[in-house]
């Protein structure tokens, strides 16, 4: 595992556990699923998503016991709100690309020290390739029969050379008005949080916008520490920094994930497009 740092046990449990929480979940890739939707809005839920969950949860209850847990199939509780260090999972991001059979989802797993996302872990099993990264130690790639490479985000600020990750799903028609607003002209659309800000933590892309306000703390944690790592940044769409471990764990100001020298450029050229969607930032 290339780089030391002061979480090196963490990132090495976190590493271990997403690689075998992916291995339980490809057991059942390409088979019959039990797909669940909990709600109108909330994505589908098969048994890949709570056998990779149960990998992941028994997992760091047994290495870290007095640490907090928000993961997205296990039930919350308060317990968490009064602990410092809380793990937040997402054990299968991109449940659809799952069912489709495309590829497209990973685990994630990211720890919080003090509101700070420290760790992160994102794991694509199909493609074996892992993104992982902790607080002052770098982010890095690891690929199949390959030394683990330093990630660092790219530096580039004129928009009409920016790469936007958009959402394999999730593309509105407000969607394209940002794009003609920003003045971007090339999209990758991917199905994962963590695999969009992978793309910008690789240099493949330089911007992620997500409008939506559904998207929760586990979607976001691992792919900060990772994107933060790389000299990228994660924030609301004000620029405002996200919130971990509070009672509701929903980014409600929506996503903006950029390198970390076009970030204030991206909020300076979002503010007024936003205010004419009518959006204004929850407190």
């Amino acid at each position: 595992m290339a780089g030391g740092n002061f979480y090196e046990r963490e990132l090495g449990v976190a590493i271990t556990l997403a690689r075998a929480a992916g291995a339980a979940a490809l057991a059942h890739y390409g088979k019959p699923l039990n797909i669940v939707h909990k709600s109108e809005n909330e994505d589908p839920v098969t048994q890949a998503d709570h056998a990779a969950n149960d990998v992941i949860v028994a997992g760091l209850q047994h290495e870290f016991p007095a640490d907090g847990l928000l993961s997205e199939e296990t039930l919350d509780t308060v317990r968490r709100l009064s602990i410092s260090r809380v793990w937040m999972v997402d054990p299968l991001d991109g449940t659809k690309g799952f069912i489709e059979g495309n590829g497209d989802f990973a685990v994630q797993i990211g720890l919080v020290e003090d509101g700070t996302p420290v760790v992160g872990v994102v794991y694509q099993p199909v493609p074996d390739v892992l993104h992982y990264a902790a607080r002052g130690a770098g982010a890095w790639v690891a690929r199949p029969e390959a030394q683990p490479e330093r990630m660092s985000a790219a530096s580039e600020t004129e928009f009409r050379r920016m790469r936007l990750a958009a959402s394999r799903n999730h593309h509105s028609p407000r969607m394209t008005e940002v794009m003609r607003a920003l003045g971007l002209n090339e999209e990758i659309r991917r199905g994962s949080v963590g695999i969009k800000t992978g793309l910008i933590a690789e240099r493949q892309c330089d911007l992620y916008v997500h409008l939506s306000p559904r998207t929760k703390q586990w979607d976001t944690c691992a792919p900060e520490a990772i994107l933060a790592e790389a000299g990228g940044r994660l924030t609301d769409l004000w620029g405002e920094p996200l919130r971990y471990n509070t009672e509701d764990v929903r980014n409600l100001n929506g996503l903006l994930a950029a390198n970390g020298a076009a970030h204030p450029l991206v909020v300076a050229r979002l503010a007024p497009l936003l205010a004419r969607f009518g959006r204004t930032r929850v407190p």
